[in-house]
């Protein structure tokens, strides 16, 4: 392995095929801790109605067992964001700061003695995760290049499945204590940031460091191409999560479960089966965005949850196996653009702001969550829960328009690489000249580190 340092802050300079064999290893890892670390967006949510029950809580105030946790993430990123944390400091280690952070959040839920307190550690608890998700697809788009699309997608499902996990406890045994419950979300999240700081590395692909800019969201969504990905991913967002949330109460309400929030175990098992099977849809979307264009793969996926928005209520009080098959492919399409989404943006954006353009493009998306998901509720009681999907219609419709943006273009495909102008779907002319003036640097590099080292220097530099 050659260390020659080709910029401060930069990588250091690894053969090809050295880091295309680590990458996959390395992937499986990350996305291991992302699960463990996710286990904890939910966790209350699973244990919805043990805890309503247990403090008396009302419609609206258990809405806030998870929209606590999206206003503190919303916090968490808008702070980490201004800061350019996630480019300041080490990805992985602010990964396992936050598994730490928010595991001892949660864990505190077990002495909550009312309410207020229970909101706050939820929303505590959202704050530490926007040190693990964003960081986390910093830490993989460091390890992949050319199919940076399908490695996001390995990890986008990793974390639906970790998110699905405490819904899985919950359908398996209602008579897990809730206490219980969380404790467990904790020790996985724990466990998390454990394997992310030992066993996963930096990757080359992306700068592990970058000296403070307070200019760099401004210099980030100053290219035409990713705001459109990111208004895209605020159409995919609108949806998202307000789905993950209600599902269960969706379908609770269809096998007859009274109450404005219905639960029931096997409500519990369809909020898993469509949170879960999103991990199918995510890996899948990646291994094809990298083939026929990202942009055009979250499209599509977008249609396909609209769809399943709108036709969500002919599905109300159907037969288990058949709104458990339902809730498979609406899970399959809702989270697939998420990755691609996300890649778009990593690859429009100056290496060294990576991290700052993945933190504001999910700040801005779970800010947005907030609004969907108390929305539903609210909707519910006017119309009742059969239709109260149809709300969420015009997010995928607005995303899929955004990226028309980057889908017309030549080439087609939202991928760098087409006519290069400005709005097209290729590099920019600077991008390209950037590129050029970063490889003379390189090759200068490796000239001097070739001369400096004599014969041991030539055949490293060639290495290379």
């Amino acid at each position: 392995m050659v260390h020659t340092g080709v910029q401060a802050g930069m990588s250091l300079v690894t053969p090809p095929d050295s880091v295309a064999a680590r990458a996959p290893r390395q992937l499986a890892w990350l996305s291991l801790a992302m699960f463990l670390g996710m286990t904890l967006w939910f966790s209350a949510t699973a244990a919805n109605a043990a805890i309503v029950a247990e403090f008396h809580l009302a419609g609206a105030t258990t809405a806030w067992l998870t929209m606590a946790v999206q206003g503190g993430f919303v916090i968490g990123t808008l702070v980490s964001a201004a800061l350019n944390l996630p480019d300041l400091v080490s990805a992985r280690r602010l990964f396992a700061a936050g598994c730490v952070i928010a595991a001892a959040a949660n864990a505190a839920l077990v002495r909550a003695d009312g309410a207020a307190a229970i909101i706050a550690l939820r929303l505590a608890t959202g704050a530490a995760l926007a040190w693990v998700y964003p960081p986390g697809m910093k830490v993989a788009a460091g390890w992949f290049d050319k199919r940076r699309g399908a490695a996001l997608g390995v990890l986008i499902g990793a974390l639906t499945v970790g998110s699905a996990f405490p819904h899985l406890l919950a359908a398996a045994s209602a008579a897990v204590p809730w206490r219980t419950l969380m404790l467990a979300a904790s020790a996985l999240a724990l466990a998390g940031g454990a394997l992310v700081v030992t066993v996963v590395g930096d990757g080359p692909y992306v700068a592990k460091s970058a000296p403070f800019d307070p200019s760099a969201i401004a210099r980030v969504f100053r290219d035409r191409r990713t705001r459109l990905a990111t208004f895209g991913y605020l159409g995919h967002m609108w949806e998202l999560y307000a789905v993950w949330t209600w599902i269960a109460a969706f379908a609770s309400a269809g096998f007859g479960r009274p109450g404005p929030t219905p639960s029931s175990p096997t409500g519990s098992a369809v909020a898993f089966a469509t949170i879960g099977s999103g991990a199918i849809g995510s890996a899948a979307a990646g291994w094809f965005a990298d083939r026929i264009g990202k942009a055009r793969i979250a499209s599509w996926a977008m249609i396909a949850s609209g769809i399943c928005c709108a036709g969500a209520g002919l599905m109300f009080g159907a037969p288990a196996p058949a709104l458990f098959a339902f809730a498979i492919v609406w899970g399959v399409a809702v989270v697939a653009d998420s990755a691609q989404l996300s890649a778009l943006v990593a690859e429009y954006s100056p290496r060294d702001h990576v991290g700052t353009a993945l933190t504001v493009q999910t700040c801005a998306g779970f800010l947005l969550t907030m609004a969907s998901i108390r929305l539903l509720p609210v909707a519910a009681e006017a119309i009742g829960w059969r239709w109260v999907f149809l709300c969420l219609v015009p997010g995928p419709v607005l995303g899929v328009a955004a990226l028309r943006g980057l889908t017309d273009g030549p080439g087609g495909s939202g991928r760098p690489g087409g006519s290069g102008g400005s709005g097209g779907s290729g590099r920019s002319g600077g991008s390209q000249r950037t590129q050029r003036i970063a490889g003379l640097s390189r090759r200068s590099s490796l000239d001097a580190h070739a001369s400096e080292g004599g014969s041991g220097g030539s055949e490293d530099a060639r290495m290379v």
